[in-house]
């Protein structure tokens, strides 16, 4: 059996508490105007692209851009809450500056492997790339060829783009071994398995952002 998928991979359009800096995680907000203006260029930019299926969290952020991205196109879009923004418990809702002023939170910005979510009550890194993977493994037994979006979030996206680089969960946190996704950039991910053997991921690009500007 031969597989040879794209993947599209999105972060949600620009919110309301990304604005406020307030730090998100399983809460919601809505999208704002740029938010929506980021998604529709996103689509513009993808319209080219003949998808066969689109899978976003299932937070209403990612729902929304990833259907101001399909518009008008006949692409079934499905939610997978595997593909949800990483749990930060307690933490959500807070301001971030706040937040920053406490030893747990920049352990979680710098030293994934070290961070257990203790004083919040949060999800830890080693059980976002879990679900993570397995969200994308999921999609991968549905589909034999073609193109997906996928539509997430900054923590989830930059973990999992980093697993298939070949980074550990453990570093890749560590200076140079990911970068922090902008809003409605466009990653995109070659899978190929040929003859029951393991599939391989290429990376073709992270955080293109040109048709925003």
């Amino acid at each position: 059996m031969n597989k040879h998928l794209t993947f599209y991979l999105v972060r949600h359009g620009r919110t309301l508490w990304n604005e406020q800096g307030l730090l998100q995680g399983f809460g919601n907000s809505d999208l704002t105007e740029l938010g929506v203006k980021g998604a529709k260029q996103t689509g513009a930019a993808l319209q080219h692209i003949p998808f066969v299926a689109a899978y976003s969290s299932c937070l209403q952020r990612t729902i929304y851009t990833a259907q101001h991205i399909l518009d008008e196109r006949d692409v079934p879009l499905f939610q997978h809450k595997g593909l949800n923004e990483q749990y930060f418990g307690s933490w959500e809702g807070l301001p971030v500056e706040k937040l920053r002023s406490l030893d747990e939170f920049n352990q979680m910005l710098k030293d994934a492997a070290n961070y257990k979510a203790q004083s919040n009550g949060g999800e830890t890194f080693e059980q976002l790339a879990k679900r993570a993977m397995k969200a994308l493994q999921d999609i991968i037994q549905v589909h034999e060829q073609g193109n997906i979006l996928i539509v997430s979030h900054g923590h989830t996206l930059r973990l999992l783009l980093a697993l298939l680089a070949g980074t550990s969960w453990q570093e890749h946190r560590h200076e140079g071994k990911s970068q922090s996704l902008l809003n409605c950039a466009i990653n995109i991910v070659h899978y190929k398995q040929s003859n029951g053997t393991d599939g391989k991921f290429t990376i073709e690009s992270i955080n293109e952002a040109g048709h925003l500007r």
